[in-house]
């Protein structure tokens, strides 16, 4: 009775903005400020938000509600919530963990944070100990130089440069190898960023949704205050309203490729959060009747509001660096690392205070990122009894932290940037949450009945969701995710780096074997579940006395069935 008094109940959110502030950090992230201006850019401009509101509608929205109410309704985390649900489902929240990779994007900002307190900014010069005699310094007068990404083409002198922010990110913070096969010495100060991180991490959440709940008051406010600082200095700046101009300008002929589907397709399943169990895991700390329906639309809108002026922010900095550079704009366009690291980090040093814009720019990164990274409660979920017990939840945080902090240190070596590309390109890509995708639908559209979950949600929340929704989950999503998958693999293209660098064979069978690792869990799981549930029907019916002919011998003689022969078993033992 004293052990079972220890043990402590599942916890809810204090208040319902905690939860709302938890969901807009966790679905606002780093794909938000680094992927979508640039897919929008290089897939068409304006015309890019046709395909990206397709999606949105009938594959993020029908997705983000369905795992909200899966959580509130179940009370449960990724994997027991289909204990209650559809039993086959269980086995997709492989794909969760690879997510955890995106810890080593936060070591970077907050290395390139604490050089932000150095005057003058170390990437803005060449007069450093990692600068070449390639090096061109961004400050200097020197406007000739056409920039392209990581190199420069100095018409002028008729020799391959590097800009002095490019060389700081390649041979200072990341010290880059030849390759993937050359991993070279550890880091050491990515690795001790990467350790503060995972620490930081680990107190935001090591006393459940009681301190996630107050750290997100200041995790997930902080950078809509830093992008609308950001958003404001950048419009100002000369060169700004070219960049929007580029970022927006529509070519609707770019509709007729299969890659701007695809692309607006995979930036629709990142940004929302769908497939990875957090969704699902923050909703299952809401109160039962908590109108989670209502919130899930407002946080869907929310997400693509914050994408869509991210890119103001993005190409405004940009088109002022173009405009500094008196280079075309299309020189300066990066995507994702890149983005971050190089093209945003050379526009902020342009800028007067520059260290100042920085230091917004990586806190804001930083934030996002730690709001990304959401350590589900599934194994508590599986293991209530021994779990819930004090202590018992920060002693298994502190291990897991510990254990994911321990296989990312092989990202802060000098070949870890290739590992990490490797993973982010196939592990985690917008194929494998489709299929994840696709088998939730399933499981609650076809399993459960998309016309009983419609019955949940009305009962939670008082409100009846639209016929609309119902549609998706058991026509509309699951069909255009099947046609997805198929593209995804149509349009498949093997993963090199900005310098057409080619990976070895082995990497790229290890990179399908994390892929494969994402998808094929499930179907194993479910297939086992039946195999092994047949085989216990067809014991159990063959070890059986009351089968078939004796069954109705027993009934014919006034038995009352099973019960009555467990009676009729025991008075002959005890006899």
């Amino acid at each position: 009775m004293d052990m079972q008094s220890n043990v402590e109940k599942r916890e809810h959110w204090s208040k319902k903005r905690e939860y709302i502030l938890a969901s807009a950090g966790n679905v606002v992230g780093l794909g938000n400020v680094w992927r979508f201006p640039y897919l929008c850019y290089k897939n068409g401009g304006g015309a890019f938000l046709l395909p990206y509101l397709f999606f949105a509608v009938l594959c993020g929205m029908p997705l983000f509600l369905l795992e909200t109410v899966i959580g509130q309704y179940t009370q449960e985390g990724t994997i027991t919530c289909w204990t209650k649900l559809c039993p086959l489902a269980q086995g997709n929240e492989i794909i969760s963990l690879y997510s955890r990779v995106y810890s080593i994007v936060l070591a970077w900002a907050l290395l390139y944070l604490v050089y932000c307190f150095r005057d003058p900014l170390p990437w803005a010069t060449c007069n450093n100990s990692w600068n070449t005699d390639r090096c061109v310094d961004i400050t200097s007068a020197n406007q000739t130089a056409v920039h392209s990404g990581n190199a420069t083409i100095d018409w002028k002198l008729g020799n391959l440069t590097k800009s002095s922010v490019s060389e700081f990110w390649e041979r200072q913070v990341l010290s880059i190898s030849a390759g993937i096969e050359e991993p070279g010495a550890v880091k050491w100060e990515v690795l001790l960023c990467l350790l503060a991180c995972w620490v930081a991490c680990y107190f935001s959440i090591w006393k459940g949704v009681r301190s996630a709940g107050k750290v997100v008051y200041f995790t997930a406010v902080f950078p809509y205050v830093m992008l609308a600082i950001l958003l404001v200095r950048g419009l100002t700046l000369p060169g700004a309203w070219e960049g929007v101009v580029y970022y927006l300008y529509p070519d609707p002929s770019r509709l007729a490729e299969l890659q701007v589907w695809m692309d607006a397709c995979a930036q629709v399943l990142f940004s929302y959060g769908v497939s990875s169990g957090s969704l699902i895991t923050l909703g299952s700390y809401n109160r039962k009747h908590n109108n989670c329906y209502k919130d899930s639309l407002w946080l869907c809108a929310l997400n693509s509001t914050t994408s869509f002026v991210a890119g103001f922010t993005v190409f405004s900095a940009l088109g002022f660096m173009a405009y500094k550079q008196g280079i075309p704009i299309n020189m300066v366009v990066e995507s994702g690392p890149g983005l971050a690291f190089i093209a945003f980090p050379q526009a902020a040093a342009m800028m007067p205070v520059p260290q100042l814009w920085a230091a917004c720019f990586f806190l804001m990164l930083i934030l996002l990122g730690i709001d990304t990274v959401t350590i589900t409660s599934s194994v508590i979920d599986m293991f209530p009894g021994q779990m819930r017990r004090p202590w018992r939840r920060e002693v298994f945080l502190i291990v897991f932290c510990l254990v994911c902090f321990i296989i990312q240190i092989s990202l802060t070596t000098q070949g870890g940037v290739y590992l990490f590309q490797l993973t982010d390109h196939y592990a985690a890509n917008g194929a494998c949450i489709l299929f994840v995708g696709l088998l939730q639908c399933g499981a609650v559209g076809w399993g459960f009945g998309a016309e009983r979950m419609c019955d949940v949600v009305e009962d939670m929340t008082g409100h009846r969701p639209s016929v609309f929704f119902k549609l998706c989950w058991r026509y509309f999503t699951p069909l255009i995710s099947v046609v997805c998958f198929i593209g995804f693999f149509l349009d498949y293209q093997p993963l090199t780096s900005n310098e057409g660098y080619m990976y070895p064979n082995w990497a790229y069978h290890l990179g399908w074997v994390m892929a494969l690792s994402s998808v094929v869990v499930a179907p194993i799981w479910a297939v086992s579940k039946i195999c092994l549930t047949f085989t216990l029907a067809t014991v159990g019916r063959k070890n059986s006395p009351l089968t078939g002919r004796n069954l109705r011998q027993n009934q014919a003689q006034g038995g009352a069935g099973p019960s009555a022969a467990t009676g009729l078993g025991e008075r002959r033992k005890t006899g």
